[in-house]
Order: structure tokens, then sequence, then C-alpha cells
């Protein structure tokens, strides 16, 4: 299967249990990877969050049937997954402006999300600087941080741990027990929890096998792989997340390769990662289809 494929069998399936108990990992099995991967791939591509969506289509059949058939409020606020009324109407009401009584007595205007449908639209005139190499396993010095991408948090708590990282020595840290002074990592491990909404992020160097952590660091081995290394130009934060989008919209469905869904690393050079010709890399390790 290839990467559309993959992202539309689980929207299938959340189209399919939009009135059911959903689990994200039942929902990341679709899509033939792990739900930290696939909630971001889908962020990336879809412009909004799994939750968003899933929220965004209940209450769009939820308004449906109000309008359309005599079933109780408190019927509907269990079918679609609210613990009670009184919660289902705050977030009917925010989505569609009006509340369900409202809704149900004058048959007002209500609001409609469609379900998403992939499709790879060939837009062309577009270049991207990738290079596929297959690295030996290597060893990294980091610091390591769980986030969360629950309501996007973690577009907010990483630059916050970058910016923590300059102030308190740990980027000086690292740079004294690395062994290649080339990059800094921002290395993202999308498997190794049960837990779908948080995952492991580190900050990190490459550093000899024998090294010894301090403490609130450890020693990690990037197991030997073949990579997509893509060059991103431009200031940070903005380039990076552009080229993300690009990767995840034009190049991996195209392709004839597909992540491995293990982690992928973002290589920061020295220099000012401001300037509009900064230049730093994504790495992503790959398995042909």
């Amino acid at each position: 299967m290839n990467w559309a494929t993959n992202i539309q069998n689980a929207i299938d399936y959340i189209e399919n249990n939009l009135d059911a108990e959903l689990d994200y990992n039942k929902i990341a099995e679709r899509a033939a990877c792990s739900t930290y991967y696939f909630q971001k791939i889908f962020g990336i591509m879809c412009g909004i969050t799994v939750g968003e969506y899933i929220r965004s289509r209940r209450l769009t059949l939820a308004g449906s049937e109000l309008a359309s058939t005599n079933i109780r409020i408190i019927d509907l606020a269990l079918k679609y997954g609210y613990e009670s009324p009184e919660s289902f109407t705050r977030a009917f009401t925010r989505f569609h402006g009006i509340t369900p009584s409202e809704a149900k007595r004058t048959g007002g205007k209500l609001r409609s999300f469609s379900r998403f449908k992939v499709q790879i639209i060939l837009k062309g005139g577009n270049s991207m600087n990738y290079k596929i190499i297959t690295k030996d396993s290597f060893t990294v010095i980091e610091k390591v941080e769980q986030h969360t991408m629950v309501n996007d948090e973690n577009k907010n708590t990483i630059p916050d741990f970058w910016e923590r990282a300059h102030k308190d020595g740990t980027i000086e840290t690292l740079l004294k027990l690395t062994s290649d002074r080339s990059f800094i990592f921002g290395i993202c491990y999308g498997k190794g929890h049960t837990d779908c909404e948080h995952f492991d992020y580190s900050i990190a160097a490459q550093c000899e096998p024998d090294t010894i952590a301090p403490d609130g660091y450890r020693v990690s081995v990037i197991p030997a792989r073949t990579w997509v290394v893509s060059e991103c130009v431009g200031a940070m934060p903005d380039a990076i997340q552009n080229l993300w989008h690009e990767l995840c919209t034009e190049f991996f469905p195209t392709s004839n390769c597909t992540p491995t869904y293990e982690m992928d690393i973002e290589a920061y050079p020295a220099g000012n990662m401001t300037d509009a010709n900064y230049k730093s890399q994504i790495w992503v390790p790959i398995e042909k289809k």
C-alpha cells in the first residue's frame, strides 16, 4: 500500500466509527504506522489534529440528526461520546453557533464539516533538495523530555525546550561531549509508548560509544538505516515546518519509499537560525515500498 492509501484507510476507519469509542492506536494501525507518527502526518497533511477532525465530524453528524430526527439531546450526547448533555451543549454551541435546543426548536443554520478524502495533486514547478544515504549505527549523547501532541502543545513546548537548552548549559554540555560538531540534533522518537498522546524528544549530539552520560542525560544508539536527507533553507521554525509539509504531501506520496516510523532527526549546524539563508536538514529513516 502507498502513503495516501494508508492515511485514507485510517480516515475511513474514523468515519465508520464516529458513533463508537475511537482508539487512536487502532486508527494508526489502519495507517500502518505508530500512533505518534499518524497524528504527526495527519496534522501536517490536513492542517488540523486528529482530535479536531473527529470532534468536527461528530458535531456535524449530530447537527444533521438533530435537525432531521426526533432524537433526544441526551441520547445524541451519549451517541457521540460526550459524558453529559452539558458538555455536549457547550461543544455543539462552539461549533454551530447555536445551542442544540435552539437548533431543534427553530431549525437554525448549522455548520457542516465534510469528511476528508486524500488526494495527491501533482503541482509541478517545485524542487526539493534531498539525497538517499545508508548510514552505519552511531551513538548520541542526549537530553530527553516527553512532549504531548494534545492541542498541538508540542508546537510550543519543543521550541521552549530548545530555548532553555541554550540558556541552561545543555547545548554547551553536548558540544563538550560530541565527537562531531557538524550538527546539534533534534530527535523525535515515534515508538516505545503505549500512551498515544506522548512522545520522547531529545536534543542531542553524536558522541563516542564509550561516552559516560552526565546526570540528566543519556547515551543512545541510532541504528544503521537508510535515510532520506532533505535540505532546509530559511529561518526557524517556519522553514523546517514548511519542509515537513513538502515531505508529507509531495515527496512520500509520489516516491518509491516510505518512512520506517521509528524516529526522525532534525539536524542543525552552528549559525544564526533566524537568518533567511540558514541551512538545516531533516533525516527520515526509510524503506522501499
